[in-house]
C-alpha cells in the first residue's frame, strides 16, 4: 500500500494536473469511479495504472474486476495519498492514470461523419467538457479541437465529460483551416454558431444534411477569420429576457436540433 503522500510516485501522478506534465509524459489523470469505470469499459488499453483506497474498492468491485480483466495494475493507497494525487478537493477514493489517445483528423473524416462539433478557442474546461458530453448524447461522430482550445485532458474537462471523452473520437491541436478543408472534402457543410448569424429557424431544414458545427470563444465568439471559413452562420433565438445563452447550452441545442433533423430525414 502507498502510504507516503510525498513519495516520487505520488508526486508524479499529482503533476498530471498540470498541462506541462501531461505534454511531457503523454499521460493524464482520471478521478472518481465514473471516469475509471468508463475508461476501463471503452478504452481499457489506455489505462496505465489504477490507485484506490480499500474502502473505495470494496464499494466499487466492478472497477476492481474490470482492472483485472484489462491487466491494469491496481495499487491501494491511504486516504492522504489519494488526496495528494487528486485534483479535486474531495476525491472519491479512486484515481487512474491513462495515456492520451486523440484521433487523427484524417481518420475522423475518413469514417464518413454526418455530425461533427468543432471548437475554436473554447477556453473554459467546464464548457468544453459539457460540449463533448452533449455531442456524445446527440450521437455526433466526433469533436475536433483547434490549437487554441483548452486541453481536453485537463482534469476539469475530463470530469465534465462524465465519461463521454471515451465514447467518441476527439481530435486535438489542429488548425481551423485544415479542419474546414477536410470537412468540405468529406461533404459536410460548416455552420457557425454566431449571434449575428441568420435566424436558426429559417435554415433549420439544412441541418438534415451532413453538418460540422463551429463553436467559438465564450466571451468573444468567433472572429472574422474563423467566420469566413463557415458556409453559413446561424443564431439561436432568444424568446425571454436572457442576454444570451451559455456556450455549452447553445452548443447542446445546435447539436440536438441537427440530430433531430438528420434522424427525421433518414
Amino acid at each position: 500500500m502507498l502510504e507516503n503522500p510525498r513519495s516520487p510516485r505520488v508526486r508524479a501522478v499529482a503533476k498530471l494536473s498540470k498541462r506541462s506534465a501531461r505534454a511531457e509524459t503523454g499521460l493524464y489523470l482520471l478521478e472518481g469511479p465514473q471516469a475509471a469505470r468508463e475508461a476501463l469499459s471503452y478504452v481499457p488499453d489506455t489505462v496505465v495504472e489504477l490507485f484506490a483506497t480499500p474502502t473505495a474498492m470494496e464499494k466499487h468491485t466492478d472497477i476492481r474486476d474490470a482492472a483485472r480483466s484489462a491487466d491494469v495494475d491496481l495499487q491501494f493507497t491511504t486516504e492522504d495519498v489519494l488526496a495528494a494525487m487528486a485534483d479535486t478537493v474531495t476525491p472519491q477514493g479512486i484515481v487512474a492514470v491513462a495515456r492520451q489517445a486523440p484521433t487523427a483528423l484524417k481518420d475522423v473524416f475518413a469514417a464518413g461523419p454526418r455530425l461533427v462539433a468543432i471548437c475554436e478557442e473554447v477556453r473554459d474546461p467546464g464548457n468544453l467538457g459539457t460540449i463533448i458530453r452533449a455531442a456524445d448524447a446527440a450521437g455526433a461522430d466526433a469533436v475536433i479541437l483547434t490549437g487554441r482550445t483548452v486541453d481536453p485532458y485537463n482534469p476539469k474537462v475530463v470530469r465534465a465529460t462524465t465519461g463521454s471523452l471515451f465514447h467518441l473520437p476527439v481530435t486535438v491541436g489542429v488548425e481551423l483551416t485544415a479542419v474546414v478543408e477536410r470537412a468540405h472534402e468529406a461533404g459536410l457543410r460548416v455552420v457557425a454558431a454566431d449571434v449575428d448569424g441568420s435566424d436558426f429557424l429559417a435554415s433549420r431544414e439544412l441541418l438534415a444534411e451532413a453538418t460540422a458545427w463551429l463553436f467559438g470563444n465564450e466571451a468573444r465568439g468567433l472572429d472574422e477569420t474563423a467566420l469566413a471559413h463557415a458556409d453559413l452562420a446561424l443564431r439561436l433565438p432568444i424568446y425571454g429576457r436572457a442576454e444570451s445563452l451559455n456556450l455549452a447550452t447553445a452548443a447542446s441545442v445546435c447539436l440536438y436540433e441537427t440530430a433531430f433533423a438528420q434522424r427525421a430525414s433518414s
